[in-house]
């Protein structure tokens, strides 16, 4: 059971930034009928002994072969329920023994690890009975409301590994929260840590979709990680994924023996829209079973191990066969079924956030269900990340297109301005032939002058736009080169670059407000109120609560242009002083820095870009201020 409670949820109040129009979502169709729920499906240990139960329609016996009968299937066949299921209690069967089902279908017997298990020796290996049971000692962890939010996405394998011939853990996780509170960060975004084949991966091939990787260290120290992350103020949101399973090590193929047109049998659609780009392995979400069964692992995470939100990978290929608005391969029970578990979520816990990765600018992902949305709290924003990427990484000055980054800056779903996920680096975008931004400015010079400039500046963007701002481990301390799951982080850059550890620190207490200037960072209303594509500066103001004013009203201005403006006119929303708050130029981040700008901005009367105040600020070239009263 969960047991923190709803924090404030943003408001959606109209925003000034513009809405685009509401995306039509798959034509209505009825839902599949919703299974009743199966009690204890997988191995349920008890004080007595275990209880195996499965869904296997085409079997003709079933039976349970472990350590606990020395892998006999004479010893403990199990008996047949309705609809499909098969189900025996074992006292023999202990928490920690490794077991099988065998199944029979005609003449043909063979092994299968249990869809439900919660552990496994390994994706080839067997399933294991885990207990449950866990001490989570005084954890009463109050998920941050979601517009205070700054997640930093992690791979578990490479985030902190001993060294380049070992993979990082969950405990190794665990050994850097302290710094990640120290930056900041209040939400970690783990990829995907299910059970997958071999010891590397991103973690987008799941073999057993309930257990957690072995080589990370199982169940109990995921739930050790989850719990010290609780206690360092920080939430986890785990990537699931439903998109597809497998495609190696899947014992979920022709599970009970059934398949048609040499598909994936009961699990999966056996037809045309079993096609994805990762093998014809598409879940079938009109089947009754499989729904429940994408259903469970979902709420799962939530209530048994106290994760504070999930991220969904590629949704559009949950919704539509080819992840294209493409009605003619529109999958509505794809659709209806992300609903049910988003309702369901809602109404049992709706302070855990869910996060979709659609990419497609629909805002029906994050519409309500009631309105026939598919229910999600936020989205991946590709509105954002690609025109400011391209932004930050054009090699030349005028091919940067303000006007695009403005639009970036005032997208909206559904006039939320917290509906979308910013970022500049995502383990998508720093790999599969792409590279870490600082690489991509000067490939094999990532710690010169220019990439750190122009990283730093998209940075400033993103933890001051309207949406929840995320990074990728190591964006902090300038890590170069690609993502690659063999590669870990070089940590003794943290130290090397510690300036601008710092300069993200800073950037990171300005968005959250914790010197209590700068509310407006996580309020709904934005104003781009000057974009200048010919010297190639933007300004805009954020602000929280009615007109803004002290402590709510931040403007921030950003240079994209390599060139230094002494002192650069403005509009302002209000008279006085516009103390600088920020000032990405300051030599203290870094010694190449010029140490040039950040002196504020006095207000004068008179009308200068729709506003009924104007100001001079000085901007260092690539440079961003921030302001606030």
């Amino acid at each position: 059971m969960a047991t923190s409670s709803p924090p404030a949820k943003p408001t959606a109040t109209a925003a000034s930034a513009t809405t685009k129009p509401q995306a039509t979502p798959p034509p209505a169709a009825p839902s599949p009928p919703r299974p009743a729920p199966q009690p204890g499906m997988g191995a349920v240990p008890h004080a007595g002994g275990t209880t195996f139960r499965v869904w296997a329609p085409h079997a003709d016996a079933v039976a349970v072969i472990g350590t606990f009968n020395g892998w006999d299937a004479r010893a403990d066949r199990l008996q047949s329920e309705n609809d499909g299921y098969w189900a025996l209690d074992v006292p023999a069967a202990k928490a920690g023994d490794e077991y099988k089902f065998e199944l029979t279908n005609g003449d043909k017997t063979f092994g299968r690890n249990d869809p439900y298990a919660r552990q496994v020796t390994s994706s080839a290996g067997n399933s294991v009975v885990f207990d449950p049971a866990f001490d989570w000692g005084d954890d009463h962890f109050q998920m941050p409301a979601w517009n205070d939010l700054v997640i930093y996405e992690l791979h578990v394998g490479t985030f902190h590994a001993p060294d380049a011939d070992q993979v990082g853990t969950f405990m190794s996780v665990v050994e850097k929260l302290p710094y990640l509170r120290d930056l900041g960060i209040n939400c970690i975004e783990l990829l995907p840590a299910t059970e997958f084949p071999g010891s590397r991966s991103w973690g987008y091939n799941p073999a057993n979709p309930f257990a957690l990787e072995s080589d990370y260290g199982g169940p109990l120290a995921f739930k050790e990680m989850v719990k010290a992350a609780h206690q360092h103020g920080i939430a986890v949101v785990l990537d699931v994924v439903y998109n597809h399973f497998g495609p190696g090590d899947l014992d979920l193929w022709q599970f009970d023996g059934w398949s048609e047109n040499g598909g994936g049998g009961i699990y999966f659609y056996n037809d045309w829209r079993a096609k994805t780009p990762w093998g014809e392995n598409r879940p079938d979400y009109g089947r009754p079973e499989v729904r429940q069964y994408i259903r469970d692992n979902a709420l799962m995470w939530l209530e048994d191990y106290r994760v504070d939100g999930l991220r969904a990978d590629a949704i559009a290929f949950v919704r539509n066969v080819e992840g294209e608005e493409n009605p003619g391969a529109d999958l509505p029970e794809g659709w209806s079924l992300m609903s049910w578990i988003n309702e369901e979520i809602d109404q049992t816990m709706p302070w855990k956030i869910t996060i979709a990765e659609d990419m497609r600018g629909n805002d029906g992902i994050t519409a309500p269900v009631a309105a026939g949305g598919q229910g999600f709290d936020s989205q991946w924003d590709s509105a954002f990340v690609y025109p400011v990427h391209e932004a930050i990484v054009a090699p030349n000055d005028a091919d940067r297109d303000m006007h695009a980054v403005a639009g970036a800056l005032t997208q909206t779903y559904n006039g939320d301005a917290f509906h979308r996920v910013i970022y500049t680096e995502s383990h998508d975008e720093v790999a599969n032939g792409k590279s870490r931004i600082p690489e991509e400015i000067m490939p094999g010079a990532a710690d010169s002058w220019f990439p750190k400039k122009r990283a730093v500046l998209g940075a400033a963007i993103v933890l001051t736009a309207p949406g929840l701002p995320m990074l990728f481990q190591g964006q902090e301390f300038l890590a170069d080169g690609a993502f690659n799951d063999d590669q870990p982080l070089q940590w003794g850059r943290e130290e090397e670059f510690k300036g601008l550890v710092q300069l993200y620190r800073d950037l990171i207490r300005l968005r959250r407000n914790l010197d209590g200037r700068t509310r407006g960072l996580g309020g709904q209303h934005t104003h781009v109120f000057h974009v200048n594509n010919d010297e190639k500066v933007i300004a805009f103001a954020r602000w929280a609560d009615g007109d803004g004013g002290p402590g709510d009203t931040t403007i921030v201005v950003a240079n994209f242009g390599d060139k230094t403006h002494d002192a650069y006119t403005i509009g302002l929303p209000a008279g006085g002083d516009w103390p600088c708050r920020f000032n990405s130029d300051w030599q203290g981040y870094d010694g190449s820095f010029g140490d040039f700008g950040c002196l504020g901005a006095t207000a004068e009367a008179g009308e200068y870009d729709g506003l009924g105040w104007h100001g001079s600020v000085a901007l260092s070239p690539y440079g961003v201020v921030i302001m606030a009263q």
